[in-house]
């Protein structure tokens, strides 16, 4: 299925086997088995020799919702996990900031296997005969046991998008997607995520005082996602302005004291490269040091 070439038509819908990713993103860090080994899950995140390892592993939300949503509107949005478990409980306010649905699953065994596989894909399934719009299905995760999903998801006229840590990611289920995208290669992902707290506070895309500056943020995350889809560093602004408002529905140029979208970019010449072509306005992002 090739992709398709309308992605303000495009529905999307995002399925996280959290637990998956988080432990993926552990053991990438410091050796395979390393989550477990060292009892992450009943860990105090509080205390700072736990933090010290924790934080440099942690999962930036925000990137892989903003590639989510470089598809089409994300329309549902999942995250499969035990949220009574202190590593991941860290996350829920994140993700709740995101609008993501948290879905409690339990534990059933010893080994503490929660049947996150289990149920992501009978809802998934339950989704595509309930949700005949959607045309998109991003499955984040690396399991094997989700290849027959995405076949299955393709099968019924999806175009299947994967997320998976490098490392962690079976190579027949990346097959299986459309497309499929190495968690680190995300546009966006930070190299240095920001921290887990133990008791996080409420976080959103915009959400400091300094609005301004988170809408500049904005706006550069929508720019790298926008590049990242194709071969062109130039990106139309209708574009650019419509994935922005995929990526925070909040955004508003006027808002924020600008008669137009145009204004609001030319503001910010350091950031970003305006021309006009004919009716057309593009846009390119200016490397910025250090990126």
């Amino acid at each position: 299925m090739t992709r398709p070439t309308e992605p303000v038509a495009s529905r999307v819908a995002v399925y996280i086997d959290f637990d998956n990713i988080v432990i993926s993103r552990y053991d990438q860090k410091w050796g395979r088995g390393k989550f477990h080994a060292e009892r992450l899950r009943s860990a105090d995140v509080g205390d700072d020799a736990v933090r010290a390892r924790i934080e440099p592993a942690t999962v930036d939300i925000g990137a892989i919702l903003d590639y989510a949503s470089s598809f089409g509107t994300i329309v549902a949005s999942q995250a499969y996990a035990d949220w009574s478990v202190p590593v991941n409980a860290g996350y829920r306010q994140q993700l709740l900031g995101r609008a993501v649905e948290l879905v409690q699953l339990f534990p059933s065994t010893r080994g503490m296997k929660n049947g996150a596989d289990i149920r992501l894909a009978v809802d998934v399934v339950e989704d595509l005969f309930r949700l005949p719009e959607l045309t998109h299905v991003v499955i984040v995760a690396g399991d094997s046991d989700y290849i027959a999903l995405a076949q299955r998801a393709k099968r019924l006229g999806r175009f299947v998008v994967g997320i998976g840590v490098a490392g962690s990611t079976s190579r027949s289920l990346a097959a299986a997607c459309d497309e499929f995208a190495d968690y680190d290669a995300l546009p966006g992902a930070r190299a240095e995520p920001e921290p887990v707290a133990a008791e996080p506070a409420t976080t959103a895309v915009v959400d400091s005082g300094d609005r301004q500056a988170d809408a500049s943020a904005l706006l550069e995350r929508a720019l790298r996602v926008g590049q990242a889809q194709g071969d062109d560093d130039w990106l139309h602004a209708n574009v650019v302005k419509a994935q922005m408002k995929r990526m925070d529905p909040s955004f508003n140029e006027k808002s924020l004291g600008f008669r137009s979208f145009t204004d609001f970019v030319r503001a910010r010449p350091e950031l970003v490269e305006l021309t006009e072509d004919g009716q057309a306005r593009l846009l390119r992002l200016i490397d910025q040091p250090g990126t």
